[in-house]
C-alpha cells in the first residue's frame, strides 16, 4: 500500500535541547494515525516539521514519495487544524470554507460547487449562509475541517483540535471525526495527550516520550501488549505494585510485595531472583468477591476507602493491609455490587494471566 507520509530519522534540536530525537515512521494512505504523549514530549514540534513550519536538524520528510523537507508550508499538500480554529467571524460558513479556493483563483461557480459538496460530506448540508456565531462548538469544528478538506490535501494535520470543547461534545466529536475521516478517505495525522481520543479514533498510534517513539502499533496492541512501563501507564489505568522476584520458572513468575503478600504471574521473562519489578494491573482485571472454586487466582483483602461513582465507569478505591499503594477496581455493569460502601472489607482476585511486569529502572 502507498505511504502518504514517511518520516525518516528526523531530529530537531533547539540549541542544546533535543525536542525530537531520531523519529522514524510511515503512514499508509487513507489511515487515521495518532501521536500520543504528555505535554512537552515533542509531538507538536514533530507536527510542525511535517507542516513545514519548522525545519528538521537532521532527517527527511516525504509525502507520497516526494521529499518535502525543504519545501515551504504553502507548497506542501498538507493542511493543519489547531486547537483554536481561527475561523473568520465576519464571513459566513461558505465564505470561510471557500477562502482557500478563492486565494487559488478558482471561479465563483467552482468554489460554490466544491463548498456545497464538502458541506454535505461533513454533515452540514445547507449551512453555507450561516454566520460563525450561529454555530455550536461541534459545528465550528466541522467547518474548520471542511475548510481544510476542500483544498484536497494529501494529509490533514490536527493539533489537539478537541481540547477547547466541553467533555460531552468532545466525546461526540471523537466519533464524528472518525466517521468523517472514513467517509472522505483523507489521511489524518492527529496529535493528542488524551489516550481515549487516540484509542477510539486511530488505526495506529505512536506513543511519544521525551522526543522518541516508545511504541507504535494498533490501539489493541498498545493497550494489551505494551512494550514499556511508560506505554502501559500512559495507555489505560493501572494499579502499580512494587515487588521483588522470588521465583522464576521460565513461564511463571512469583513476586513478593513489602507487605509479605505473594503473587503469581504467567509471564515469560529472564528476571533473576531478587530483581525489583513493577507489577501493573488494570482495574477491570480485578474480580470482586471471587468464589472459592475459582482456582489460579491471586487473592487479597482490601478495605474500601471511597466509591467513585461515574455511571458506567464507576470504581472502588481501597487499600490492602500494609500496602502503601491504593487499588482501583472497576465496578461491573451488572449492579451486583451497589451495596459496597466506604469502610467495607472485600476480597478481590485476578487471574495469573492478568497484569504486566516491568523491571524497575
Amino acid at each position: 500500500m502507498q505511504h502518504d507520509l514517511e518520516v525518516q530519522d528526523v531530529t530537531k534540536k533547539f540549541d542544546t535541547f533535543t525536542a525530537v530525537n531520531s523519529v522514524n515512521f510511515h503512514v499508509e494512505q487513507g489511515s487515521f494515525f495518532s501521536i500520543l504523549g504528555p505535554s512537552g514530549c515533542g509531538k507538536t514540534t514533530l507536527l510542525r516539521m511535517i507542516a513545514g513550519f519548522e525545519s528538521p536538524t537532521n532527517g527527511r520528510i516525504c509525502i507520497r514519495g516526494k521529499d518535502v523537507t525543504n519545501v515551504s508550508p504553502n507548497k506542501r499538500p498538507v493542511n493543519l487544524i489547531f486547537q483554536h480554529l481561527a475561523l473568520f467571524p465576519m464571513m459566513n460558513v461558505a465564505e470561510n470554507i471557500g477562502f482557500g479556493l478563492a486565494r487559488q483563483g478558482r471561479t465563483k461557480d467552482a468554489i460554490g460547487r466544491k463548498v456545497t459538496e464538502i458541506l454535505d460530506r461533513v454533515g452540514l448540508p445547507g449551512y453555507g449562509d450561516k454566520k460563525i456565531n450561529q454555530l455550536s462548538g461541534g459545528q465550528k469544528q466541522r467547518v474548520a475541517i471542511a475548510r481544510c478538506l476542500v483544498l484536497d490535501p494529501t494529509v490533514l494535520l490536527l493539533d489537539e483540535p478537541l481540547g477547547a470543547l466541553d467533555l460531552k461534545l468532545r466525546e461526540q466529536m471523537k466519533i464524528e471525526l472518525k466517521k468523517i475521516q472514513e467517509k472522505i478517505g483523507t489521511t489524518f495525522i492527529y496529535i493528542t495527550h488524551d489516550q481515549s481520543e487516540a484509542l477510539v479514533m486511530s488505526d495506529n498510534i505512536a506513543v511519544m516520550n521525551e522526543g522518541r517513539f516508545e511504541q507504535l502499533g494498533s490501539p489493541q496492541e498498545l493497550y494489551g501488549k505494551p512494550k514499556t512501563a511508560f506505554v502501559a501507564k500512559f495507555v489505560g489505568n493501572n494499579n502499580n505494585i512494587g515487588a521483588e522476584v522470588i521465583e522464576n520458572t521460565g513461564k511463571y513468575l512469583k513476586i513478593r510485595h513489602d507487605s509479605g503478600n505473594e503473587f503469581t504471574l504467567q509471564i515469560e521473562t529472564n528476571y533473576k531472583i531478587g530483581t525489583s519489578v513493577e507489577y501493573l494491573l488494570r482495574p477491570e482485571s480485578i474480580m470482586i468477591n471471587p468464589t472459592a472454586d475459582m482456582a489460579d487466582l491471586n487473592r487479597i483483602s482490601i478495605k474500601i476507602g471511597s466509591v467513585l461513582f461515574d455511571g458506567a465507569n464507576s470504581q472502588l478505591l481501597g487499600k490492602p493491609s500494609n500496602f502503601d499503594e491504593e487499588f482501583l477496581i472497576s465496578l461491573p455493569q451488572n449492579r451486583l455490587y451497589e451495596h459496597i460502601k466506604a469502610g467495607d472489607v472485600i476480597e478481590v482476585g485476578w487471574d495469573v494471566n492478568s497484569g504486566l511486569c516491568f523491571k524497575n529502572e
